[in-house]
């Protein structure tokens, strides 16, 4: 097969953004009065969107809708100005997006972050590169594993689901590209861990952004 596009998750496959995640969540529980927690909780926060991380992160008697509500409020003001603190490419990611641009490979970015942070993110810490579309959670774009994000992404491309790889770090990516009929590749850097990204429809795992490389060699 080959492949002509690439579509990225964002959060634990292109940046490592879980510090400053964790830090604002955990800014905004303080202000709630409530406890914060370890940054090894946030890999399992994370990948379902803001309102379920904030519910993830509430203790079990505190998950009422006014105090939900009133988290996701805190977590949106912390995190806007503070997303940027840590938040950095992973090492070999420069180099991989190098190499597909060199090669010719289009590039898109999907994510479960709402779009009003994916976007900035995007453009401000990957400016180097062309992504033709980079989408977030938003009216148009729902949270995966809804696929039709994935699909209008390829119908702007106009690219095939058989001529693309999808890579991500969680189950939810894995079912997303499965589902659309894309190359599943579960990425070991991030959140998640293998048996997840395999459970969920991983068709390779890559330990290194470069043994993606590889499979356009085939």
């Amino acid at each position: 097969m080959t492949y002509r596009a690439l579509i990225s998750d964002l959060d634990g496959t292109l940046l490592d953004t879980l510090q400053d995640l964790a830090d604002s969540v955990n800014v905004a529980l303080g202000r709630l009065g409530l406890p914060g927690h370890e940054l090894e909780a946030y890999k399992y926060f994370v990948g379902d969107g803001r309102r379920m991380m904030a519910l993830r992160a509430l203790p079990e008697d505190r998950r009422d809708e006014e105090t939900l509500s009133q988290l996701c409020t805190y977590i949106t003001e912390e995190y806007s100005f503070g997303w940027s603190s840590k938040t950095r490419p992973y090492d070999g990611i420069p180099e991989l997006l190098d190499t597909l641009t060199e090669r010719g490979i289009r590039m898109s970015v999907l994510s479960n972050k709402p779009h009003e942070y994916t976007y900035p993110i995007v453009t401000d810490l990957l400016s180097r590169w062309n992504f033709e579309v980079i989408a977030g959670e938003s009216p148009d774009f729902p949270k995966k594993p809804d696929t039709t994000g994935v699909m209008r992404i390829l119908a702007h491309m106009d690219v095939k689901p058989e001529e693309c790889l999808y890579i991500g770090d969680s189950g939810v990516d894995m079912q997303t590209a499965s589902t659309a009929g894309l190359l599943p590749i579960g990425v070991l850097w991030g959140f998640r861990t293998a048996e997840e990204l395999l459970e969920n429809g991983a068709k390779i795992l890559v330990e290194k952004p470069a043994e993606i490389l590889a499979l356009l060699d085939d």
